[in-house]
């Protein structure tokens, strides 16, 4: 079983940067692929970043592409997702998500496990 904790989240002009933590518990970690979702008021819950457990590999939606950068560390047991020039639509809570196979999935339902969210709010 794996337990998710995000951290991380807050308020921000549009132009800053945020850096979001998730802690996961469990001795396999380093063995699942981790995720970061976001759901805004009033939308559905969508692919932000992922990133593979053994090589790394790691994948982005379009709308986030060279701006945001997904890394982990097997050591800590934590993955993080580093938000550089924010806009007001990346306001959202945001999800860390673990699958227990080493490929990335961009979709939610590929995720068993998920954390509560933290919410980023980037004001213009």
């Amino acid at each position: 079983q794996v337990q998710l904790v995000e951290s991380g989240g807050g308020l921000v002009q549009a132009g800053g940067s945020l850096r979001l933590s998730c802690a996961a518990s469990g001795r396999t970690f380093s063995t699942y692929a981790m995720g970061w979702f976001r759901q805004a008021p009033g939308k559905e819950r969508e692919f932000v970043a992922g990133i593979s457990w053994s090589r790394g590999t790691t994948n982005y939606a379009d709308s986030v592409k060279g701006r945001f950068t997904i890394s982990r560390d097997n050591a800590k047991n934590t993955v993080y997702l580093q938000m550089n020039s924010l806009k007001p639509e990346d306001t959202a809570v945001y999800y860390c998500a673990a699958r227990p196979i080493g490929l990335v999935a961009t979709y939610s339902a590929g995720y068993p496990h998920w954390g509560q969210g933290t919410q980023v709010t980037v004001s213009s």
